[in-house]
């Protein structure tokens, strides 16, 4: 594979990961089955391992959960509520006991005390008490903010109003609700029976949708009225802990009167964990809840401390997922969707099938490639694979070889069937796109609709029918045109579902967000590779837009002025050139590829009118993220040589807690070198450039000096 292709696929990836995690945390209304979804993870963390200098800062692998639903109050995580990297062989188990023992630079020889417990297919919530009542229940919502469920959660037998015993002033459990299989069916059951039209009974899809549909409710006595459940895992703030490991705090847990997992084991010997994970496995299926894996988890805390965190998930933590369950079924259409940024995507239409207990009728085939490699004819008897949620992934086509050579293959379309442009992909590139742009009425609408979404700028009351009454009256086209709508006040009030006190409310939202969170609205004008992460790592470092703007001006000149050298191959000079704007850029983890989109939105004359015309209307403060104060905050430093105390990974965290930047390479930018025993080149050219250079025991004077 190329570099090109890689950052291709790197971007689609990015896009239809972040899709299907909106669809499943945000709306409860997954389109991919748990396997599907594990399957575009794992492509993606093997692409960044080959390549690198392509890891996006919004890189799938350090996105958490989709943003907080609309119609319920939001609220901070104290701690950020953190995703769990994936396991799915017993390899990857070792290797994750292998990593934990290099980060802490434990011998090989040394026991790493393991907790084990069954991963609940649930809703993640937080439950915060305080002097021992309960004060706030949180959903997890996209890892920093949440939604307030604090009456609802209230209404769940399984969740104390007080704690029993002794607990600290302020202590912060963290949990699954669920709802049982048994429950999930009556409670089907009663809806459809208390329908006045059973065609159109509503009825969840699968009891962890049922769990989160009945906690997100508006009135807590429909909670009330649901079966749900909950089991702790874990915990957040904490004002004391009672014991110093996992197992010992889960227990004080349970001895408060919230229940935690029946098959909670701590065990040293890697053969006891995955014995544990097997005797669970056998029993799944008579579980009274949905399980799809088993989580480990390092049982000691001040090693899970030292471990931290990188991107979404936990160093200390892994979930060792199951195989996924199959059945076959007929393929009976290919639907093509357009998506925002144009894309075509090819959606499988089913016949109806059961795969481990729930109906599922449609799949996503990705692009045109998997089509051909399938070689998927409508007509076709193909194998599905589920892991636990509602829409499968097609496995491959099981149809008899000369009944197959009779059905049509398949042919993907020239041109876009919302707008008629031509769709063509890029070179290098797997994915088709819509080259109609703006014009394109799908890409017009998706790019608004993503613009007000709750993961942007969250405009309250601008919903999809809203956006696309606008559109159709023209009065909106373009992000700054929404800023420009109160211009039509007199003539919406009146128009069907709209009266002045909705109107009035629509146009206060608007105004709300003339100061929007600058990394918010980056994200919401949809330049490709960069997502909510890498938006925020790049004003963590430019702090302003106009700052950004400038950043891609020079990235621009940069591309121009790199020339090829004689007789250079291409792959060698395209590989110079992403380094060069990689290092330009200057921000960990962000690399070439958001350069170049950045280098592509810019040089493009329209976008920079609607950039400028948005500016108009807007004015985003500058961006300053909050960090411990110390004598190296707002530099760039470099750890070259061995480390003896501390791991590179851990040092590099470290100086980033202390709002420094920890560089690769020094540079004239470079302000501190810390240099350890068998430093080479890095520290004789910070000799050369006259940077400060001290050992790792001043480092570690540095850090514990700004802890204090």
């Amino acid at each position: 594979m190329t570099e090109a292709e890689a950052a291709a696929e790197l971007e689609r990836l990015a896009i239809e990961i972040a899709r299907h995690s909106a669809l499943y945390h945000t709306d409860d209304a997954p389109e991919i089955s748990d396997a599907d979804y594990d399957a575009l993870v794992r492509r993606n963390d093997e692409l960044e391992r080959q390549f690198p200098h392509l890891i996006r800062a919004d890189s799938p692998s350090k996105q958490v959960g989709a943003a907080p639903a609309a119609h319920l109050s939001k609220v901070a995580h104290k701690l950020p509520m953190l995703s769990l990297d994936n396991a799915f062989a017993d390899e990857d188990v070792a290797d994750f006991v292998d990593r934990v023992r290099r980060y802490l630079k434990l011998p090989a020889d040394t026991e790493v005390a393991l907790t084990a417990e069954p991963k609940i297919d649930g809703l993640s919530c937080s439950l915060r008490y305080e002097n021992g009542a309960l004060a706030l229940a949180a959903t997890r919502g996209d890892g920093t903010t949440g939604e307030v469920v604090t009456a609802n959660a209230a209404t769940i037998a399984d969740i104390p109003q007080k704690l029993r015993g002794e607990a600290p002033d302020v202590f912060e459990v963290r949990g699954e609700i669920y709802m049982s299989k048994a429950d999930f069916a009556e409670l089907n059951a009663r809806m459809l029976a208390e329908a006045e039209d059973p065609e159109k009974a509503r009825q969840f899809a699968n009891p962890r949708n049922a769990a989160a549909g009945s906690l997100r409710q508006k009135d807590a006595a429909v909670t009330a009225s649901r079966p749900l459940r909950f089991y702790a895992h874990g915990w957040g703030e904490a004002s004391s802990l009672p014991a110093e490991t996992q197992y010992d705090v889960m227990q004080a847990i349970a001895g408060w009167g919230i229940p935690i997992a029946d098959d909670l084991i701590r065990a040293t010997a890697l053969d006891a964990i995955l014995s544990h994970y097997r005797a669970i496995e056998a029993k799944r299926a008579d579980l009274p809840f949905d399980i799809d894996g088993v989580v480990y988890k390092v049982d000691r805390l001040d090693w899970q401390k030292r471990l931290g965190h990188v991107g979404k998930a936990p160093r200390w933590a892994i979930a060792h997922k199951f195989p996924a369950e199959r059945a076959e079924t007929i393929l009976t259409a290919i639907d093509i969707q357009v998506g925002r940024t144009g894309k075509l995507t090819p959606v499988a239409r089913l016949e109806p099938v059961t795969v481990g207990g729930v109906v599922v009728t449609n799949a996503t085939l990705h692009n045109a490639d998997e089509i051909a490699r399938l070689d998927a004819r409508v007509g076709d008897r193909v194998r599905l694979q589920r892991a636990g949620d509602v829409i499968p992934q097609i496995v491959e086509v099981t149809t008899p070889p000369a009944e197959h050579a009779r059905l049509a293959p398949f042919v993907y379309p020239a041109t876009c069937p919302q707008c008629g442009s031509e769709a063509v992909a890029e070179e290098g590139e797997v994915d088709i796109r819509c080259a109609g742009g703006l014009i394109c009425p799908a890409q017009r609408f998706e790019r608004l609709r993503h613009f007000v979404s709750r993961g942007a700028l969250d405009i309250e009351g601008l919903g999809e029918k809203s956006i696309q009454e606008f559109l159709d009256l023209e009065w909106i086209k373009e992000p700054a045109d929404i800023f420009r709508l109160k211009e039509h006040r007199d003539e919406l009030v009146g128009r069907p579902g709209w009266k002045e006190i909705s109107v009035d409310k629509l146009i206060e939202a608007i105004e709300a967000k003339r100061t929007p969170d600058a990394p918010r609205l980056l994200f919401g004008l949809g330049i490709r590779h960069i997502g909510i992460v890498t938006a925020r790592d790049l004003l963590k470092r430019y702090t302003t837009l106009p700052a950004l703007q400038a950043l891609a001006d020079e990235l621009i000149a940069l591309r121009d002025a790199t020339q090829p050298v004689l007789g250079e191959e291409a792959g060698k000079f395209r590989n110079r050139l992403n380094k060069a704007i990689a290092e330009h850029i200057g921000v960990d983890q962000v690399g070439a590829a958001v350069g170049h989109a950045l280098a592509d939105f810019f040089h493009e004359p329209h976008n920079r009118t609607v950039w400028e015309d948005l500016l108009a209307e807007v004015s985003p403060p500058d961006y300053v993220v909050e960090t411990l104060q110390s004598p190296v905050t707002g530099k760039t430093i470099v750890f070259t040589g061995s480390l003896e105390a501390i791991s590179r990974d851990e040092a590099k965290a470290q100086a980033e807690a202390l709002g420094a930047k920890a560089a690769g390479s020094v540079s004239a930018k470079t302000d501190l070198v810390v240099a350890g025993p068998g430093a080479g080149s890095k520290l004789k050219k910070a000799a050369e450039l006259g940077i400060e250079v001290i050992d790792e025991a001043a480092w570690l004077e540095i850090v514990e000096a700004a802890r204090q």
